[in-house]
């Protein structure tokens, strides 16, 4: 295999756009960062430009390109190309490719209503058993559904059909092959509500149901796949192949290597989101998860469990910025040594309600067992480990929906630099956690699935054998860890 083949990976989020080029031993050689604007307006709306997401990403690419070729690298040895995208953001355009309204994104709350009105017509088993999901503003059929009814130029489209319903990755490639290719992956179609995650198909019973009859919506294909060809606005010379499409948090499961059932990762940042591998059957969970597909390649679909943790980075920032405990996180990870055990004292970080098993989103926050022995590296050691403890939770029941035992768990993001966090996590699962050395996690797994589709990589075997250097934390004091697991689980039972 020769040493000069690269695949550029777009990585298109809700804060930035990282393009990034990687060899094929799956090291990144160049880089290029844009920021992009969000526009959070009055009850809960946020919403971002379309247009300015495609000029964002060819800034992006552009930087990129520049960095490749001043390290004395030609842009005719990039082979392929490969997008990962902020999950469940949307746009809808019509017939000559302009948007009818600005991008919906994930974190809108616009159409909390509507979800409560498809739930008193009874259509939440129905969409749990076709979609995995549940009906949650969090997803993108809900808000289109609001468009439908507050947005006159909308209805009107999709009731003469001329309206284009496409999650960010569609967007774009509408976008690079001038409305030549028209299409998503599995990953992001199994985020919209509108897909079958057992037929593999747009459920035309969900779309009437949902009143949204007209809307086209973009050919599914496996997340590598032969999407078109583009020269992202004249960057290139010559048109390359985009052979890779997948959700971000699904690339960054692929980036990390779950490619085995029983295998999962955790996205650990404000809050958390963990993704476990179940293999090639969809299982629905009865223990508060979703089901989505987690990735997939020609002849082969990988499911997952996910589940959603909404305080964890956001707890220790509440403990510095409101009660000043601290004056920089990096001092938690001794504070919380300092002492031998929590002494009985637990944090449960319920500001904005508990996510994933428990569903509370009523619930307030609180620390409890305190004495007048209990000090401020109590508290801290409370809270480092209640991001651990609901890690448990959500792996204890997605074990319990599957019969599957996590084998091990791959972790990125900001708090996995505190060490005292990965290591009681490893000692509470009872499991090795791995930190990955590589930060751009969801753009080398687009790169790993673009580089599948065009043969850089022969198979997933040729990926197992890649450096994707780790840390590895295995489980030291499990004793102590099941002890205070137990406290945890009676504080949430007890404290409601």
């Amino acid at each position: 295999m020769s040493t000069n083949k690269y695949i550029l990976a777009i990585d298109q989020g809700t804060s930035s756009t990282k393009s990034i080029i990687f060899d094929e031993k799956g090291k990144a050689v160049a880089k290029g960062v844009e920021p992009l604007n969000t526009r959070y307006l009055e009850h809960g709306f946020v919403e971002q430009d379309p247009e300015e997401i495609y000029q964002n990403v060819l800034s992006s690419l552009k930087k990129c390109l520049q960095d490749f070729t001043a390290k004395g690298n030609v842009v005719e040895s990039i082979q392929a190309a490969g997008i990962s995208n902020q999950r469940e953001t949307f746009v809808v355009w019509d017939q000559n490719g302009e948007p009818l309204h600005p991008a919906v994104v994930w974190q809108c709350k616009r159409s909390v209503k509507v979800c409560e009105t498809l739930q008193q017509k009874g259509l939440a088993d129905t969409v749990q058993q076709k979609t995995g999901l549940i009906i949650d503003p969090y997803f993108s059929a809900t808000k289109l559904i609001w468009l439908f009814q507050n947005e006159p130029q909308v209805k009107k489209a999709i009731k003469n059909g001329e309206a284009y319903f496409g999650t960010i990755d569609t967007w774009l490639l509408h976008k690079f092959t001038n409305g030549a290719s028209y299409a998503t992956d599995h990953t992001n179609a199994s985020r919209t509500l509108f897909f079958n995650i057992h037929s593999l198909t747009w459920d035309k019973e969900l779309i009437a149901a949902f009143g949204l009859t007209g809307i086209h919506l973009p050919e599914v294909k496996p997340s590598a796949a032969s999407f078109g060809t583009s020269t992202f606005n004249g960057l290139f010379q010559q048109p390359i192949p985009i052979t890779a499409m997948i959700g971000d948090s699904h690339a960054a499961a692929f980036g990390e290597g779950c490619f085995d059932s029983g295998t999962a990762k955790a996205t650990m940042g404000t809050g958390c989101s963990i993704l476990m591998n179940i293999g090639d059957k969809p299982l629905a969970s009865q223990n508060g998860m979703v089901t989505t597909i987690n990735w997939s390649i020609e002849g082969n679909i990988n499911y997952a469990l996910e589940g959603v943790i909404v305080s964890c980075g956001a707890t220790i920032e509440w403990l510095k910025n409101e009660l000043q405990l601290f004056s920089n996180s990096s001092e938690t990870e001794v504070m919380a040594g300092a002492v031998d055990d929590n002494s009985g004292v637990y944090l449960i970080p319920a500001f904005s309600g508990l996510g994933s098993p428990y569903w509370q989103m009523e619930r307030r926050a609180s620390i409890t067992g305190m004495s007048f022995g209990t000090t401020k590296q109590h508290i801290v050691r409370a809270a480092l480990e209640s991001v651990a403890y609901q890690i448990k939770d959500v792996i204890a029941a997605m074990q319990k929906d599957t019969g599957i035992n996590l084998k091990e768990l791959m972790v990125h993001g900001g708090l996995t630099a505190n060490q005292f966090i990965i290591q009681f996590l490893a000692d509470v699962l009872n499991k090795p956690v791995h930190i990955s050395t590589m930060p751009d996690i969801s753009a080398l797994g687009a790169a790993y699935m673009a580089g599948l589709q065009i043969g850089v990589y022969d198979n997933m075997d040729a990926l197992r054998t890649l450096a994707n250097t780790k840390k590895q934390y295995a489980p030291h004091d499990t004793f102590l860890a099941e002890r205070s697991y137990k406290g945890w689980l009676n504080a949430i039972m007890n404290n409601v």
